[in-house]
């Protein structure tokens, strides 16, 4: 078995706007991956870059529909990847509903720590995706002390 995490919410935009969010590389470095941004927009098959340092495989990408990445997980333990699964929902209201889930640490103290990190990030992204996209703010920019000195954030960072 395997430690598992979800985080969702409403955005108030068209589903269009909102994978838009995500998968344009400047987007997404507007409101998630501040420092040192995001390399390239997230097609199927390729490994992009965000925060400058942290490899993110792109496995699926559904437009206004679904986006699936793998990356590594943020423990000191032998490598081996967490699945990262997107998926956006449009609502008859015309918002997007979001659903954000990583699957796969293992079942130990280090999984358990870096799935509580990561929780805790996705929570932040999906929170200042919303800001982002519904009124231009960016609710990352010194939310974390590390990034007001240009580091990673402790949510994002990887032995």
């Amino acid at each position: 078995m395997s430690i598992a995490i979800r985080v969702s919410g409403r955005i108030g935009k068209p589903a269009a706007e909102v994978f838009d969010a995500v998968v344009n590389p400047t987007k997404l470095s507007g409101y998630f991956t501040t420092i040192k941004g995001a390399s390239a927009p997230l097609v199927a098959g390729t490994t992009v870059t965000w925060w400058g340092q942290v490899p993110v495989e792109v496995d699926e990408v559904v437009p206004q529909k679904r986006i699936v990445l793998r990356w590594d997980a943020d423990t000191n333990a032998p490598a081996y990847k967490t699945l990262i699964e997107m998926d956006f929902e449009q609502l008859d209201d015309g918002g997007t509903f979001v659903t954000i889930s990583e699957t796969g640490w293992r079942e130990d103290e280090q999984g358990r720590k870096a799935s509580y990190n990561n929780c805790e990030g996705w929570a932040m992204m999906l929170s200042a995706m919303k800001a982002y996209v519904e009124y231009g703010i960016n609710l990352r920019e010194g939310f974390y002390p590390s990034e007001m000195r240009g580091e990673l954030p402790t949510d994002v960072s990887r032995k």
